[in-house]
């Protein structure tokens, strides 16, 4: 129906874990993706990123049509030249990325069993290789919703690593006891119970100790006899999880978990979200071979090692030119996943359908298309899809997105199967590192960002300016120290260092180990210097990119170094950072940094001597809580905020001179130093107040407040004074300096026709999706029903994998909302100033 909202289930392919998603079609167009509740997996939850994936639908620098040897071509000509070029071919390599697709894996094995030395090798970034060698080739699907306590040892799990959304789900839903190990502050570490800084050379000692190999603990003795006593108070209820990708370490992780094994890891029904093999890749780059098609990966950017000149033929099939396929023979572009038929099992039963939401934009193919035309038996992709699932159950498999399956495979066979390795699970623990160990030497860490992942996402504005959830840094990679480490080398932020070769800007982050130099992949994407022009163009403009160059600077090629030295360059680059205060512990001049401050147990929200009149209340007053035990910081609600209502990008520019426009913005504060630190992340956005000091000094009545409690921004009469954001306490007004651009037809399709654009001139702000409500209130009224408790869920909410933010009308006393404000662990901010909001928080 013309101007009505319909939903299609289908899977986002931001990454490899292959979340249920719901995308929002407006006349014939997505324009919003959503966490699916009805998934098995990721349960309605989404990230940063899958939000983020509709923009890149709507990229006009998307491939239009394949090209040969670097110019335009079409698609017989294509297939014509692929089909000549393999004639006599005897070696042939499929590689990509983890692909999680049952047909996709089905179609490449039929396409390579045609040549004598066909084969398919897998590599993720970051990989997991060692985690399935040390299980027999199989990788346990992890369950921390069974665990009553989880150590992980450079497990970003709440982050990055391996399904995020997922063991965010599991985690938030349990709150078991948690340990971290890490160099470098995670997102993960930032949350956990108790946090110990680990060199990446100690994490074999700490795993020994663990396992009961030996019984000197190498670092922190209290701290670490305290964890293996609730490991083994809790045996079979405990999960120990390692990012590390030595074999032998994963092998005394599994000595750690073998009671865990049907409980907190599941082998029964192991996990397809990783699948790369380490020791295929490495013996690809030995071999010669007489074509490789590279599918969903960028090995010239991921492998520093890995070279393609001398391969006869080479044929990608990306969205854009990217560092592969710059050198690629044949280059056939594949759709967005919001235009296409897939499928994937990300955990062996869970059968997923991805399907096209809009026809076509660009002139491209799938690539089981292309790759069954070249084996002599062209097929439409979705009846390959098709042929997959169970024909029967077809039309339910997708209206809901997915269909459950059973897995039959048994745990005791893939649990034996790397049982002969348990004698070599014992290596001799390597000596601790402590302290920097030269002045000018440190180990690299090499991590993905919650944003860039491993750099498939670097042409999305909405990414890049996304502040990062523990640096707050936005449009850039840089260099993280510890605040000893850059004393001893005499940077502060933004300083230029060359990292072995590498010039990247300092950063000062609390936390860290004082001996490594963490440092973000992703960046420095061939084709980012697009985003030179992001921005309004104005008279003070700075440019922060030159023709030719990146967003941040390539820093992968450091993995094939133990140490690194780091030196001054004696330059200066600026990092755009959308936070200036930082610690709740010590005295800030700023006057009204909204700091965590709970009410005393059991005390309520006094009513006080007000100076404002009382207001006329409605049936319904609109409210929200964040439980911040709950919130990881990991910034999904931000970009589904700025998805749901339009929130433009200003560049970095903008955000160097404090103009950044997100309509919610999640503030990080430090308390205490090294292995005390504490992180504590809390959600700002306009706080609705029933005493608003922001409606007081308006003078024309732009912002006012309703009979339902929200305080709302009529945009025809603002003026620009500004006065309201100078007399708000929590900051969290946003003015359009600019008109921000919007000349791209093409990207424009991705704009809500249920919220105006905003001009220059004009203030903004969080208006609790009231477009949601009033559609909401629509329904009811046709129904003849009242609005249900939890029929509207706001965009921040709808998504938040954590489901740490509850939206409802506290009128009602049997909804959510009225039983959090009634917790005696809720409090508002600054709750002094009795400006009365209608936001409140749990503390942690």
């Amino acid at each position: 129906m013309p101007g009505r909202a319909y939903w299609m289930a289908s899977t986002c392919h931001g990454c490899p874990a292959r979340c249920g998603v719901l995308v929002k079609c407006r006349d014939g167009r997505p324009i919003r993706i959503e966490g699916n509740p009805e998934h098995p997996l990721s349960r309605g939850g989404l990230c940063a990123v899958g939000q983020a994936s509709v923009l890149e639908l709507y990229d006009t620098l998307r491939l239009d049509g394949p090209m040969l040897r670097g110019a335009k071509s079409d698609w017989a000509s294509v297939d014509a030249f692929v089909r000549e070029q393999l004639a006599g071919a005897q070696r042939v390599r499929v590689l990509s990325t983890t692909l999680a697709s049952p047909t996709s894996k089905r179609v490449i094995d039929e396409f390579l069993a045609r040549f004598p030395d066909g084969k398919h090798v897998v590599y993720d970034v970051p990989s997991a290789s060692a985690i399935r060698e040390a299980h027999g080739g199989v990788l346990p699907h992890y369950r921390f919703d069974n665990a009553d306590v989880i150590v992980s040892l450079d497990a970003d799990f709440l982050g990055t690593w391996i399904s995020p959304v997922e063991f965010t789900k599991q985690w938030s839903s349990r709150r078991a006891w948690h340990a971290q190990f890490e160099a470098r502050l995670s997102l993960t570490g930032s949350k956990a119970d108790q946090r110990v800084r680990l060199h990446p050379r100690e994490t074999t000692a700490v795993l020994a100790y663990l396992a009961g190999a030996t019984n000197e603990p190498p670092l922190k003795p209290v701290v670490l006899e305290r964890i293996r006593k609730r490991l083994e108070e809790a045996r079979g209820r405990s999960l120990v999880v390692c990012g590390s990708k030595r074999v032998e370490d994963q092998l005394l992780v599994k000595r750690i978990n073998e009671r865990n094994y049907g409980t907190t890891l599941d082998l029964a029904a192991p996990s397809y979200q990783r699948e790369g093999n380490d020791h295929e890749l490495a013996q690809l780059f030995a071999e010669p071979v007489d074509a490789l098609f590279v599918v969903d990966a960028n090995p010239v950017y991921d492998l520093p090692e890995f070279a393609v000149d001398h391969v006869p033929l080479v044929v990608t099939f990306p969205s854009h030119i990217d560092e592969t396929s710059k050198r690629a023979h044949a280059v056939c572009p594949s759709p967005h996943f919001l235009e296409s038929w897939n499928d994937s099992e990300p955990v062996a039963g869970v059968y997923a359908v991805t399907q096209p939401a809009i026809a076509p934009l660009r002139n491209t193919r799938e690539v089981i298309e292309s790759l069954a035309a070249w084996s002599g038996k062209p097929a439409r992709a979705y009846d390959m899809i098709r042929a997959t699932g169970k024909t029967a159950e077809w039309d339910k498999t997708l209206h809901d997105g997915f269909a459950v399956w059973s897995a039959a495979t048994p745990v005791a066979a893939l649990y034996a199967a790397a049982e002969p390795r348990r004698a070599a699970a014992l290596p001799p623990p390597l000596k601790a590192a402590t302290g920097v160990a030269a002045l000018h030497t440190f180990t690299p860490v090499l991590y993905a960002s919650i944003a860039m992942r491993d750099g498939r996402h670097a042409h999305n504005a909405w990414l890049h300016e996304l502040p990062d959830p523990i640096t707050k840094v936005t449009w850039d990679n840089y260099a993280s120290l510890s605040p000893k480490a850059a004393e001893k080398l005499n940077v502060k932020d933004g300083d230029v260092v060359n990292v072995q070769g590498v010039e990247l800007p300092a950063f000062v982050q609390p936390g860290q180990h004082d001996g490594v130099v963490a440092i973000a992949i992703g960046y420095g994407r061939l084709g980012t210097d697009r985003f030179a022009k992001v921005g309004p163009k104005w008279l003070l403009r700075r440019t922060h990119l030159t023709g030719g160059d990146t967003v941040g600077r390539r820093a992968i090629q450091l993995a094939k170094y133990d140490t690194v030295t780091i030196t001054k360059t004696g330059k200066r680059h600026e990092l755009a950072t959308t936070q200036l205060y930082n610690r709740v512990d010590e005295h800030r001049p700023e006057p009204f940094a909204p700091v965590p401050s709970p009410r005393e147990r059991g005390e309520g929200q006094g009513e006080g001597s007000s100076l404002w009149p009382a207001k006329a209340k409605g049936a319904h007053q609109w409210a929200m809580a964040i439980d911040l035990a709950k919130c990881t910081g990991c910034s999904a609600c931000v970009i589904g905020c700025q998805s749901e209502n339009n929130v433009p990008v200003v560049g970095k520019d903008e955000v160097l001179r404090e103009r950044e426009m997100h309509w919610i913005r999640i503030d990080r504060y430090f308390k205490g130093e090294g292995d005390e630190l504490q992180v504590v992340h809390q959600p700002m956005m306009c706080a609705h107040c029933g005493n608003a000091p922001c409606e007081t000094v308006c003078p024309v009545l732009a912002t006012v407040h309703s009979s339902d409690g929200l305080n709302q921004q009529v945009y025809n009469r603002c003026v620009g004074t500004r006065y309201c954001a100078n007399n708000c306490p929590y900051k969290v007004r946003r003015f359009n300096w600019f008109d921000y651009p919007h000349d791209d037809v093409f990207a424009n399709l991705t704009l809500n026709p249920d919220v105006a654009v905003r001009s220059r001139g004009v203030m903004e702000k969080c208006s609790m999706c009231v477009q949601r409500i009033e559609e909401a209130r629509i329904v009811a009224k046709q129904q003849g029903l009242p609005i249900a408790d939890g029929a509207i869920r706001t965009a921040c909410e709808q998504s938040c994998p954590a489901d740490a933010i509850r939206f409802g009308d506290a009128n009602d006393p049997k909804s959510r909302i009225a039983a959090l404000r009634k917790d005696e662990r809720y409090f508002v901010v600054l709750e002094e100033l009795n400006v009365k909001p209608a936001v409140g928080y749990l503390t942690v």
